[in-house]
């Protein structure tokens, strides 16, 4: 039998934030193995492709052995299982998170019992941040670089200057 701790980490990261990095972070430190994995979500317009987001997520956790980027589409729950995940992590910046995201993992706990959820708070400097806000200020040509990683300025001015 494996026994390796594998856990999933899914989200849009549209664009990966500091706030993201610090979830990954602690989830690798209690994990063996983390699948960072981005939602093909068809309920919202992406500034970024899938595969820029991958590209950003693995340039931003490059420093953390054990960390994989990947992508899915549909259910979480049929993800985790394909992958054989017993864990999903799950950040919570604030009690207004918390509402939806007990929700989600009731219906995930019903869809797939043997997964845990795992909520894990941010350091408090990223409570704040969110993949929208820096979008809008990246838009703006405000300095988001108190929030994101070098290479994600980067590829945020790329995309904004098209």
């Amino acid at each position: 039998m494996n026994n390796v701790k594998r856990a999933i980490y899914p989200g849009t990261f549209d664009p990966i934030t500091l706030g993201h990095v610090d979830i990954i972070e602690r989830a690798a430190f209690l994990f063996d193995e983390v699948v960072v994995t981005v939602a093909r979500n068809i309920g919202k317009q992406p500034l970024f492709s899938v595969e820029e987001r991958m590209d950003m997520i693995r340039e931003s956790v490059r420093h953390l052995p054990g960390v994989q980027v990947d992508n899915f589409d549909g259910l979480i729950v049929d993800y985790a299982k394909k992958t054989g995940a017993r864990a999903m992590i799950r950040g919570l910046r604030a009690m207004s998170d918390f509402e939806y995201e007990f929700q989600m993992a009731l219906v995930n706990r019903t869809l797939y019992p043997d997964m845990v959820q795992v909520f894990l708070m941010p350091h408090e400097a990223y409570t704040h941040l969110n993949s929208t806000v820096v979008r809008e200020v990246a838009t703006f040509q405000g300095d988001v670089s108190p929030f994101v990683s070098a290479y994600v300025v980067k590829k945020l001015k790329e995309k904004l200057e098209k």
